[in-house]
């Protein structure tokens, strides 16, 4: 079984009676429940107004894949929990970036960039294209789809260049944006994945679920992580694999300048 956390800031359940119309259990309810069906993978949930927001540094090391939906509160999340985040990400967590969390704090500090985007809020119609059909993530899943209800985002989207774009969407009103995009950021694979605005049931949709499935399958490192990500360690000559001769100054030594 896939250890899987899918974390949520809770928000809108809170304040939108819509919201929870669509989402009684929350958004973050709606997704571990449809990945808890596959039989392979093991979904809880955290939240923002949990302690930590849920999310302390031994459940990360066991944890094999988070997701992460955000909107209203990138900025409540603390710099202490979006730095445990990204450390477990780069010692080999996987990572899956939902909707307006191209805004949370841990995307922009794993991708480094704006991740700024053009967007309008009127229910149009979405239709995702493949791009990759062969890709694991698109398993079982048809050359397009559509959403009928959803928020725009268009282009540009003011990230790095992925490794694979894998869907990309069309707008009833005209715009097309690069809606599933796969990274490495060290030792882990990182999704990002467009849909899923709060006011819409699309967590709901049975294509979507499918897609947040396959996602945490493939984001799944099965390797052991990564022990410490920020280590570098000094190796002695006396411990280098040939023997060697030092030649030149030694600038650094044994306890300085932070070099061990």
């Amino acid at each position: 079984m896939i250890r899987t956390v899918v974390w949520n800031e809770n928000v809108h359940e809170q304040k939108s009676q819509v919201v929870r119309d669509n989402y009684p259990d929350g958004i973050h309810g709606c997704i571990a429940k449809s990945l808890n069906a596959s039989g392979k993978i093991s979904a809880t949930t955290a939240t923002l107004q949990q302690e930590n927001h849920g999310l302390t540094a031994q459940r990360l090391a066991e944890t094999d894949v988070l997701l992460w939906w955000g909107h209203a509160a990138h900025g409540d999340v603390s710099d202490d929990v979006c730095d445990m985040v990204c450390d477990a990400v780069l010692s080999g967590m996987g990572i899956i970036f939902l909707h307006s969390a191209h805004f949370a704090k841990p995307f922009k500090k794993l991708l480094g960039t704006s991740c700024n985007l053009t967007w309008r809020e009127a229910g149009e119609r979405e239709r995702l294209w493949t791009t990759a059909p062969n890709h694991p993530i698109l398993d079982g899943v048809p050359h397009h789809f559509e959403l009928e209800n959803e928020e725009m985002y268009g282009e540009p989207f003011g990230v790095p260049e992925p490794l694979e774009t894998i869907l990309i969407s069309w707008f009833e009103g005209g715009e097309a944006f690069r809606s599933g995009l796969t990274y490495k950021r060290g030792a882990g694979n990182i999704f990002y994945f467009r849909p899923g605005h709060e006011t819409y049931p699309t967590f709901h949709h049975d294509t979507v679920q499918r897609i947040l499935t396959n996602a945490v399958l493939w984001a799944h490192n099965p390797q052991q992580r990564i022990a410490d990500v920020h280590d570098a360690p000094n190796v002695p000559i006396e411990k280098s694999l040939e023997p060697l001769t030092q030649r030149g100054a030694k600038l650094h030594r044994e306890g300085e300048d932070g070099f061990r």
